[in-house]
């Protein structure tokens, strides 16, 4: 069984010692007592929002008290806090705090994990792009599969077909390459062309730039 203690929103005294106003009070018999009055002043006040300290400061306190505040609205006392003892407070900061530094630890060794995965699949999907392409100049197939396999781009690198390094996911990326960076594509949206438009427009041109990429027949 939780014992409560009241944040009043009115200016109360102490029934028995005359303190107030009172900004934690607890009600015995009726009537408002201060912490210091209840036997409850050494404990000291944490507000609500770590799940994780207010557990453990909880667990590690042999005397505890929930803090509650009255809603008017909801016509019901609302958590607001708890009183624990001022030790088992340190000690669950402490133990939070270490596993928060854990928890950094483990984020900066995936950090280094995915930048090495990314490395690897960029250049497989480099070295995809120079097998179907193998016109296309080593340095612009990196700059194409670089881009297109960005994580969380959405891009078409990173799609089911982009990570499987299939043959139409890796051409939708070179051909979207030519097309931002060969021909006038960008300028024809910014002048209003619409954009199946402006691909039809310039679809020879980027057909031509990909057929000279491609493996010539033998």
């Amino acid at each position: 069984m939780n014992l409560v203690v009241y944040e009043p929103l009115k200016r109360i005294s102490c029934a028995e010692c005359g303190r107030g106003p009172l900004p934690h009070l607890v009600r015995e018999l009726g009537v408002p007592r201060c912490l210091d009055c209840a036997d409850l002043g050494h404990l000291v006040y944490l507000p609500r929002g770590d799940t994780a300290l207010t557990r453990r400061a909880r667990e590690g306190s042999s005397l505890s008290a929930v803090v509650v505040r009255l809603n008017k609205r909801r016509r019901r006392h609302e958590r607001q806090g708890l009183l624990v003892e001022e030790r088992a407070l340190l000690l669950a900061e402490v133990a939070c705090l270490a596993d928060a530094e854990a928890r950094a630890r483990r984020r900066d060794r995936d950090r280094v994990r995915r930048a090495a995965e990314d490395l690897r699949f960029t250049a497989l999907f480099a070295g995809e792009i120079a097998r179907l392409f193998p016109g296309c100049p080593a340095e612009r197939a990196r700059a194409i599969a670089a881009h297109a396999s960005v994580r969380g781009s959405g891009r078409v690198g990173r799609s089911a077909a982009g990570r499987a390094l299939t043959e139409q996911a890796v051409s939708v990326a070179v051909r979207a390459a030519v097309r931002h960076e060969d021909t006038e594509y960008d300028a024809l949206l910014m002048a209003g062309v619409h954009r199946f438009e402006a691909r039809a427009r310039l679809a020879p041109r980027i057909e031509a730039v990909l057929a000279s990429w491609r493996p010539r027949a033998a």
